[in-house]
């Protein structure tokens, strides 16, 4: 009975964190939240928990996939064309991790996240605040 009102604790926790985060902490946020997904799956193809690690992989590829889906492509940016690749590769493995239950797999999709989340946590302020001021100009000129 505990455990509910811990998890209702921390679904509303993590709903207000999102209402009051920007762009950057979000894409962070879903970052971790892959990671977290990838970690747990881990654990449930070690315990034998197909159930669980279908779940937790199904949840992880969500993310990822939203990560990959808003990219900027328009921008023709070689930085976004190649993030989308490899989310897109990301994805296939993470399929293959789930048909084979392999451990490798996982880890090998990890290790390819786990260094984008950390440069992406170390985005200067300055260039954040830009980065929104650019995209808040270009959707006013669409308008």
């Amino acid at each position: 009975m505990a455990l509910k009102g811990i998890n209702a604790y921390k679904k509303g926790s993590l709903k207000q964190e999102i209402a009051t985060a920007d762009p950057h902490k979000i894409t962070l946020m879903l970052m971790q939240g892959g990671l977290d997904r990838m970690a747990y799956a881990k654990g449930c193809i070690e315990r034998k928990d197909f159930e669980g690690k279908s779940e937790h992989l199904s949840r992880a590829t969500a993310i990822i996939m939203n990560l990959r889906d808003t990219l900027d492509l328009e921008s023709k940016s070689e930085i976004s064309e190649n993030l989308y690749a490899l989310y897109d590769f990301m994805v296939q493995r993470l399929t293959d991790a789930n048909i084979q239950n392999d451990l490798n797999i996982m880890d090998e999709v990890i290790n390819l996240l786990l260094p984008i989340k950390t440069a992406w946590s170390e985005i200067p302020e300055d260039a954040k605040q830009q980065a929104y001021e650019a995209q808040r100009q270009k959707r006013q000129a669409v308008v």
